[in-house]
């Protein structure tokens, strides 16, 4: 696959994000620092580990045999199925992680969970598969599955959703580093494949360095990093820290894959020089936009088509087809409202292609219709820095905070840039005029 390369004079601005030096151009050196005293669940030394799994790859090298890739779709559940995936990877996608598994459920024999979740095939390459879990032996059995096609099994460690404070997994093992550190040991001292972990950030980044250096400690070969706090979800989302990010990738051996505030091509460079990490992964933006690894700039309708026919030749839930319709076509539902309800009640792949053609249709008009004619060259931006795409183009979901005075996170993506919100902007119920905020909050 050939990999985009970014454009030398973008078409707009990109937002401004948080400054920081320019990045080592060498990996950091500097060594994680040892436990004073090594725990209990360390019951191989990592020579002995070696000797075990002679061939298994480690750190840099896993990296390498992976492509060394910098565009990375991240885990999102119910999202980057192999359909998904096989798209974005049409689209500059280097590597792609699947839907976060249950453990328990996928390693029980006795479930349907693993026949209905589980998808591959030999294109589907490099892949992570992640897991989330709480029980060690649970995950080791899961991840024993489907070793055999994975290029790594990936421990989740940031779903701050409330079913991941029902299920006790995700970011709410935060402050268990005991069983984090188990879950990962058991996967490096047993399996067959290298295992990685994806994390968030304290608000304390000494603790977060801590956190990560215990990670890599237990064998995490790869540590992807998102840079929001646990609270950093829904209304309170708000801006991803790369400095944290940064922090991590100085204080650890093994490579590490940043994630947050990526909303158009431009930014991955930026987040790369920021952050010095090794890629850069994208969640929500790689749904509503899955060009986005390419660069271009592209109609709504073309990635839905293409997505459909790749649904044709791989059998995918109509559950999934719908919810990634729905958000290709975020910003021209609203204008032609009557086609939301055909795609609601769309079954199969026809149905879901008659309303893909429908909108297809009427999107070309009001195309055809807009003076002057959209030029993906010269594109606009408002007073924050965001650009301003016609409803047909793919781009980024904007949403907005709507109580800076009270949220958790108080900065803005393009708080450098911004200008006072016009006279006539109405105020939201708490008086503030309202602002828009970052997205990619997966």
């Amino acid at each position: 696959m050939t990999v985009p390369t970014r454009p030398a004079e973008p078409a707009a601005a990109a937002p401004a994000g948080k400054p920081a030096a320019a990045p080592a151009e060498q990996p950091a050196a500097t060594p994680a620092e040892q436990p004073a005293a090594t725990p209990a669940y360390f019951t191989l030394t990592e020579e002995e580990i070696v000797a075990k799994f002679p061939t298994r790859l480690r750190g840099y090298d896993l990296l390498r045999s992976l492509g060394s890739p910098k565009y990375i779709v991240a885990p999102m559940v119910d999202q980057s199925e192999l359909a998904w995936r096989m798209l974005s990877r049409r689209y500059g996608a280097q590597l792609c992680y699947t839907p976060m598994f249950h453990a328990k459920m996928f390693g029980d024999a006795q479930q349907k969970y693993f026949e209905e979740q589980w998808q591959t095939n030999e294109a589907d390459r490099p892949l992570v598969v992640q897991f989330c879990a709480n029980d060690p032996a649970a995950l080791l059995a899961a991840a024993r599955r489907i070793a055999g096609e994975a290029s790594a099994v990936d421990l989740n460690l940031g779903c701050p959703q409330h079913i991941a404070r029902r299920g006790r997994y995700g970011s709410f093992l935060m402050e268990e580093w005991d069983l984090v550190g188990r879950l990962i040991r058991t996967l490096h001292e047993e399996l067959a494949v290298p295992v990685t972990a994806k994390i968030r950030v304290f608000p304390d980044v000494a603790k977060t360095v801590a956190y990560a250096q215990m990670v890599e400690a237990a064998g995490a070969q790869i540590i992807t990093v998102h840079g929001r706090v646990r609270e950093q979800k829904g209304h309170k989302t708000g801006l991803a820290d790369w400095a944290q990010i940064r922090a991590v990738k100085e204080a650890v051996r093994v490579p590490v894959f940043a994630n947050g505030n990526i909303l158009y091509f431009e930014d991955i460079q930026r987040c790369l020089d920021a952050t010095a990490a090794d890629g850069v992964m994208s969640a929500e933006t790689n749904l509503y936009n899955p060009a986005l690894f390419s660069g271009k700039v592209l109609p709504t309708w073309q990635l839905a088509q293409e997505y459909l026919e790749i649904c044709r030749e791989v059998p995918t839930k109509s559950a999934y087809i719908r919810g990634h319709l729905f958000k290709l076509f975020r910003y021209s539902l609203p204008v032609h409202t009557d086609l939301r309800q055909r795609l609601v009640e769309a079954r199969s792949v026809d149905e879901f292609a008659a309303c893909v053609d429908a909108l297809q249709t009427r999107l070309a008009a009001d195309a055809a219709a807009l003076t002057p004619p959209f030029d993906p060259d010269n594109v606009q931006v408002d007073e924050f820095g965001y650009r301003r795409y016609p409803h047909w183009i793919c781009q980024p979901a904007l949403r907005f905070e709507h109580d800076k005075e009270h949220s958790s996170s108080k900065r803005l993506l393009n708080e450098a840039l911004a200008t006072p919100a016009p006279a006539d902007q109405a105020p939201d119920s708490s008086g503030d005029a309202k602002r828009p905020r970052t997205t990619d909050s997966s």
